[in-house]
């Protein structure tokens, strides 16, 4: 059974960093990519970053330049380094598995930055 645990979450100051991990386990066959969304209360989840097949990244414009998606060799785990952080990226954040056939995804850790 597959499953996504994701760790790092917490409460930090405007300006601070974090670094979320997602520990993959099971057998996961087919990795297209590993990401990384949020959902803020009262808005729909969104893309944060994503890593690809040939560690093609990808970030929402709103956090490019200051978050960074990062993998092992073995897909087994993604990382997010989020640094300079603004009360706006308080959201749960969610990791993801995307195989050809399903995508995976972790139940999720609280991010909150205070002003």
């Amino acid at each position: 059974q597959v499953q996504l645990v994701e760790s790092g979450g917490g409460l930090v100051q405007a300006g601070e960093s974090l670094k979320l991990s997602c520990a993959a386990s099971g057998t996961i066959s087919s990795i297209d990519g590993m990401g990384w969304y949020r959902q803020a209360p009262g808005k729909q989840r969104e893309l944060v970053a994503v890593i690809i097949r040939g560690d093609i990244t990808n970030y929402a414009d709103s956090v490019k330049g200051r978050f960074t998606i990062s993998r092992d060799s073995a897909w087994n785990t993604v990382c997010l380094q989020m640094n300079s952080l603004k009360p706006e990226d308080t959201a749960v954040y969610y990791c993801n598995t995307m195989t050809r056939f399903k995508t995976y995804w972790g139940q999720g850790t609280q991010v909150t930055v205070s002003s």
